[in-house]
């Protein structure tokens, strides 16, 4: 490519159509799940759709503006970006409006918006910022501890907020720092973690730590000669059981009413009456939908409001009723391409501040792709995180958006890159 092409010529117009494509399918779908006999156009602005319009007209003027401001403005001024959008996120604990139980949402006038979605994008710019650095290697603890840092600081801010579904998002990063050498044995770690959670809410904590201490006895036995390892195998025995005894602890202390709830009816227990009702009504809608769906307009589930929350959290429930098997399918391949052309332009960078930054945006963009999906069917607890690009709301539409022409940007000078 001619480094004297034009920028509309360099642009990837691939991920931009994906883009537009879910957008646009996402107004749409819109539009039905707040549809009425009253047949209000779908521009009006006192409806959902009609407001998603003004956001998408906004965003196509950021997008814009993006793509004009060279790709080295967002790598010099990353760690500035990052710090602002830490600071305004702090400030919504003091001067925030409570919603839903949460205070994470900033009123200006009729102008509301949420700056826990910006700060996803933040710290992209500050993982790729830190991990592109000079003499930077993840390997080392020292290192290790500044990436955590940058990571989890955001997280704790989001969770002290009252929004878990936003800070558990941060998690997807670990990803990214495992792509740029983090050691395999966090992800084991990790993934055990999250076994003995799930069992010990499911089983008794003493049947676990017998089946522990029998897998530790049966170790013992097997590397009796390995005094050191044994030593290793003994201490990771306690920890676990340790862990494993503290985790209904913190279930029944520590979380609220309303994530009890939603843990219990995603492992298949009993819950009070109506405490389910939302993911209930989800999967009846999506699978009403049948192979061909109800037609556009034709969900009943839909028009007669039997899903709470089906221009957001729900949508997909939408989806599936009105387009069946088929239009679902349809969507998910749209996103799978999306991802794809993703990853293959994570790939082909120059520089590794880019590279970094647009696997944080697959990370993210995937992450909240599985989770909310596998809410409206069912598989995945209900943590309220938006399906990218088609969720109602005009905070998640800006900062997806910016979060992924940014990285566009970046791919449009990759060849003018040196780090």
């Amino acid at each position: 490519m001619a480094r004297n092409e034009s920028l509309t010529g360099k642009i990837d117009w691939i991920t931009v159509m994906l883009y537009a494509a879910l957008v646009f399918i996402g107004w749409a779908v819109i539009y039905s799940s707040v549809y009425t006999d009253e047949g209000k156009s779908i521009f009006n602005a006192t409806t959902n759709s009609g407001k998603q319009f003004q956001w998408m007209i906004g965003c196509v003027i950021i997008g814009a503006i993006i793509l004009i401001v060279d790709s080295r403005f967002y790598v010099t001024f990353a760690y500035p970006i990052f710090g602002f959008m830490l600071l305004f996120a702090t400030s919504v604990m003091f001067i925030g409006t409570v919603v839903k139980g949460q205070r994470n949402w900033i009123h200006i006038g009729s102008f509301s918006m949420q700056p826990s979605e910006l700060l996803k994008f933040s710290v992209s710019l500050g993982v790729a910022k830190f991990l592109s650095g000079l003499n930077v290697d993840i390997r080392k603890w020292k290192d290790k501890w500044k990436i955590f840092a940058v990571v989890f600081v955001p997280a704790a801010i989001i969770l002290i907020q009252g929004d878990a579904g936003s800070a558990i998002v941060f998690s997807v990063f670990a990803l990214v720092l495992f792509r740029e050498g983090l050691e395999p044995y966090f992800l084991i770690v990790g993934a055990a973690v999250i076994t003995l959670s799930v069992m010990a809410l499911v089983l008794s904590p003493a049947i676990i730590a017998a089946a522990l201490a029998a897998i530790t006895a049966l170790l013992i036995y097997q590397l009796k000669k390995k005094k050191k390892i044994i030593w290793y195998i003994v201490g990771i025995y306690l920890l676990s059981t340790g862990y494993v005894f503290s985790v209904n602890y913190g279930f029944n202390k520590v979380l609220k009413s309303h994530q009890k709830d939603r843990i219990n009816v995603l492992l298949g227990k009993e819950v009070e009456n109506g405490k389910d009702w939302n993911i209930r009504q989800s999967i009846i809608a999506v699978g009403s939908g049948g192979f061909w769906g109800k037609g556009y307009l034709n969900g009943t589930q839909t028009k007669l409001k039997f899903v709470p929350e089906q221009s957001t959290d729900f949508i997909f429930s939408s989806i599936g009723e009105e387009f069946g098997f088929v239009g679902s399918t349809f969507l998910v391949l749209i996103y799978l391409a999306l991802f794809y052309r993703l990853l293959y332009l994570a790939e082909r960078q120059r520089s590794k501040f880019s590279r970094v930054y647009g696997y944080c945006v697959v990370g993210i963009l995937f992450f909240h792709f599985l989770i909310n999906m596998g809410m409206a069917i069912g598989v995945a607890p209900v943590i309220g995180i938006p399906l990218p690009f088609i969720s109602y709301g005009g905070s998640s539409l800006l900062a997806f958006t910016i979060l992924l022409f940014v990285f566009i940007r970046l791919d449009t000078q990759r060849y003018e890159q040196m780090r």
